[in-house]
This record gives C-alpha cells, structure tokens and sequence, in this order.
C-alpha cells in the first residue's frame, strides 16, 4: 500500500536545521549519512510517528533553492504537527524558543497555533478533536 514517507524540507544548514528539530521540536535524528557529492542524506521524525516517516532536511543548491528556503509554501501553512497533549507540547517549544505567531485558539478540528520553524516555513501545532 503506497504511503507518504518523506517530505523534503529545503535548510539552509544541516547541523542548525537538525539542532532545531531535534531539541526544539523534539524530534529524532533517524538518519544522517554523507554522500559522494558532499551532500548529506538527513532525516528527523516527529515522536510517535511510524518509523519511515518524516522530513529529509535537503541542503539548499544554487540560487532557486536558496530563494525558497523558509517560504516552501508560499507563505501559507504547509506542515502539520499533531500531539495528543497540546498544552504540554506547546509550552516546551515556547520555552525552547520556538516562535509562535498567535495565541492558541479552538476549533471545531481541535486545538492548534501557528509556529513557524528557525526559517520561517508555518506550521500548525495541532490536537485534533476527539469525536
């Protein structure tokens, strides 16, 4: 059955980028392996994802990747990050710093905040809604 296992995220850095998603939004280092080209196959999954599934943290190369680095989305929310203990995951990523751009609000999908990553990229922190 086909599914989605790895979403490219365009970073400027490789160490700072893995710093961030590691400590700040406690993610884990799945993979980090250098290849010929003096690039690196870098990959961080979110906690309680299944193992195979997260962000490959792509190097940017040349002046187009650059440019996108941080608005991959165009300025909209791109990336979703579900917990199942908002209050709790949302008050260790503020006091690891990480920038959140409004006050935590309910809706009828549960209860999210915008956050945006050491680039800029938004995602939604989000408790979905137990029917």
């Amino acid at each position: 059955m086909p599914r989605i296992a790895l979403v490219a995220l365009v970073v400027d850095d490789y160490d700072e980028a893995i710093r961030f998603y590691t400590e700040a939004l406690g993610f884990r280092l799945a993979e980090d392996t250098p290849r010929p080209d003096g690039s690196r196959w870098v990959v961080v999954e979110p906690p309680g994802s299944v193992p195979g599934t997260g962000l490959l943290l792509a190097r940017a190369r040349g002046e187009g990747q650059h440019a996108r680095v941080g608005d991959q989305t165009g300025g909209r929310v791109g990336f979703f990050l579900h917990t199942d203990d908002f209050a709790r995951d949302h008050a260790r990523m503020a006091a690891a710093g990480v920038t959140f751009l409004e006050t935590p609000r309910h809706e009828p999908y549960g209860t999210v905040a915008v956050f945006q990553d050491l680039y800029g990229n938004r995602w939604d922190l989000l408790q979905p809604a137990v029917d």
